[in-house]
């Protein structure tokens, strides 16, 4: 089973969600502001897919860090970051379960050959 990491009042999320219901994917759905999340996990993330592809400089959690926060960033700071703040990860952020794949955002063309 696939898991889902998302926040509830993201409409990218609930985007996902909506796609995997209509299409009768079974997927376990982590909250990530109310479950945490852990350094582990997101380190784990990285071994699939580019930290720089799953730190999220859009939102607002984003533009509220410190410009000491922000200063020299690399993998492991980055990976610091988005543990003690999870709502600096793009969103969904979905486990696919085959061979540690990780998919990030919603795309339905990626989603119908990847879960499918």
């Amino acid at each position: 089973m696939i898991t889902l990491y998302g926040i509830k009042n993201c409409d990218t999320v609930r985007k996902a969600c909506k796609w995997l219901d209509a299409n009768g994917v079974e997927y376990h759905y982590h909250d990530v502001r109310k479950d945490g999340l852990t350094a582990t996990k997101v380190k784990q993330w990285t071994k699939s897919i580019d930290w720089e592809l799953l730190l999220n400089r859009r939102g607002l959690t984003w533009r509220q860090l410190s410009d000491d926060e922000k200063a020299d960033l690399n993998k492991s700071k980055a990976v610091r970051l988005m543990a003690e703040k999870p709502t600096l990860i793009k969103r969904p952020v979905i486990e696919t379960g085959k061979d540690n794949s990780v998919l990030v955002g919603f795309n339905e063309e990626t989603y119908k050959a990847e879960l499918l």
